[in-house]
């Protein structure tokens, strides 16, 4: 039998990053805590949790942490029906839900959806970042339960709605574009231009450029891991870079910012994928990004 007040302790020492704020979470004291996550690490033979600032889960306490989600969503779905179950003198423990989105989604759409999911929802999120096409991993390595993602094919065990796709436009300051481009946007110009790029996993610059220019070309980069550092550094000149259409159309409606090459937006297909275990139990929150999704994204590209 699974010994659930020991994986309890393990998925809130992972939720909360520390083995003192899990034991004020479980009103117990952290010596308590530890000698249950060890015990349990014994009997595994195996490693849960890495010991640091903060502390995080294994694969294999990942694993475990996720299952203790599913135990903690049916506890909730049962004392919903059975409220007798609860007992009114044990602290209120909500469950928190990971889910992974990337930066551009959650800076644009994936908000408006989630928070009006929390509105009527006693569960908590926690909201992973990464690239459209690496929120998938989360999934397969079972981390997160729904991800936003730029894969079409469900991944083992997920079902896959397709929400639309998120418009980019490639921009810049006029400034920008009369000092580096004052004879168009060529190929040779663009390898000589600084652009802005997310982090090593972005790739919305060279699909772009491809899309765009009809062939590959690198080009000299600054490095700036925010959405909105996209915008402020392309307004002040800074560099050249995708943005998604939704935050800049103010700014291209005013002339701060242009586009490179009008009539060149990039669409990326966007698809949430959702655990087939907890689907159901999060129906509420897949009816809100979908909602949202397609009142805020562009219709998904038509492949010929």
């Amino acid at each position: 039998m699974i010994d659930y007040p020991a994986a309890n302790a393990v998925a809130m020492v992972v939720q909360t990053g520390s083995f003192e704020k899990a034991a004020r979470a479980l009103n117990v004291t952290p010596s308590a805590v530890s000698q249950r996550v060890k015990q349990l690490e014994e009997r595994l033979g195996t490693v849960l949790i890495e010991r640091g600032t903060p502390c995080v889960a294994t694969e294999k306490g990942a694993w475990l942490c996720r299952h203790m989600e599913h135990v903690g969503m049916l506890e909730q779905e049962l004392t919903g029906h059975l409220p007798g179950l609860a007992d009114p003198a044990a602290p209120m423990q909500r469950v928190t839900l990971n889910v992974a989105a990337n930066a551009d989604s959650l800076g644009t759409w994936f908000l408006t959806a989630i928070s009006a999911f929390t509105r009527n929802s006693a569960y908590l999120l926690n909201v992973a970042v990464d690239d459209q096409d690496h929120t998938a991993e989360w999934l397969q390595r079972g981390r997160v339960l729904a991800a936003v993602t730029s894969l079409a094919k469900p991944v083992q065990g997920c079902r896959v709605t397709p929400l639309g796709a998120l418009r980019y436009h490639a921009t810049a300051s006029p400034d920008y574009v009369e000092r580096h481009f004052p004879s168009g946007v060529t190929p040779e110009a663009i390898a000589r231009a600084p652009g802005l790029t997310f982090n090593q996993k972005d790739r919305l610059q060279l699909a772009w450029i491809r899309q765009a220019l009809g062939r590959s070309v690198t080009y000299p980069t600054h490095w700036l891991p925010s959405t909105q550092s996209f915008i402020d550094a392309g307004l002040a000149g800074m560099g050249w870079g995708l943005n998604p259409a939704l935050l800049v159309r103010e700014h291209l409606a005013s002339g701060r910012l242009v586009e490179l090459i009008p009539g060149t937006a990039l669409d990326i297909p966007l698809f949430w994928q959702v655990s087939r275990l907890a689907a159901d139990r999060l129906s509420d929150l897949t009816r809100e990004v979908v909602a949202t999704a397609k009142r805020e994204l562009a219709p998904r590209p038509v492949i010929a």
